[in-house]
């Protein structure tokens, strides 16, 4: 059931974070919710883009096919984030459900037209992008730079660090929303070097101030 965006679980991180009162009622008139199952796609690659949506509870994956059949995983899309881009016309990537998902859904057009109007929307999704190109660089570090270890560990932080908005940390166990398979292709790594790392992980201490858990 849709629900109301003053009550909205991501009113204050979404893309109509900086919107005001007036804003949030265009916006109300303009939303549709959708839910998807685990494993579900939401969107394929290159097929015509008729929405843009925010998360509102889930996590999705972004991935693209290679020539060869392979699939690389690029990204993940968590409560807040922003699918879809105003101005382009196909879908850039694979968005496939990790987890149960739920959309809050804008038809692309009349949220375009929205975007021209209401400078607030265009200056949270400009800061949106912004954070998106500080994450590909420090994702590009990651991926070249550290060891198998490393880029677990950052990982792990990462997801915690985005669930704890808001939410006391030493309050919060974090439950990876992936398998080790898929933790693999994110990360670049064999299923057998991050089972190996996740046993190692589990028999040492975990300095974060925050529980994951590690199956």
């Amino acid at each position: 059931a849709s629900v109301k965006c003053s009550n909205c679980p991501i009113r204050h991180r979404a893309v109509c974070s900086w919107c005001d009162a007036d804003e949030l009622t265009l916006l109300e008139n303009m939303k549709s919710y959708k839910s998807f199952e685990a494993g579900q796609v939401i969107l394929w690659r290159g097929e015509p883009l008729e929405y843009v949506a925010s998360i509102v509870e889930g996590v999705a994956s972004l991935s693209k096919t290679l020539e060869d059949g392979r699939t690389q995983m690029v990204g993940l899309m968590l409560p807040s984030d922003f699918i879809g881009r105003p101005g382009r016309t196909k879908v850039e990537f694979d968005v496939t459900a990790t987890t149960p998902v739920t959309l809050c859904r804008f038809e692309r057009k009349q949220f375009e037209r929205l975007v021209l109007e209401t400078p607030h929307i265009a200056q949270r999704l400009m800061e949106i992008a912004l954070d998106e190109l500080d994450a590909a660089r420090d994702w590009m570090v990651l991926l070249g730079r550290k060891t198998a270890r490393e880029k677990i560990a950052t990982f792990i932080e990462m997801l915690a660090r985005r669930s704890l908005v808001g939410i006391p940390e030493n309050d919060v166990n974090i439950e990876l929303p992936m398998t080790r398979d898929q933790i693999a292709n994110y990360l670049g790594l064999t299923l057998e070097t991050v089972s190996r790392q996740f046993n190692a992980l589990k028999k040492g201490r975990c300095y974060y101030p925050f529980r994951a858990q590690i199956y």
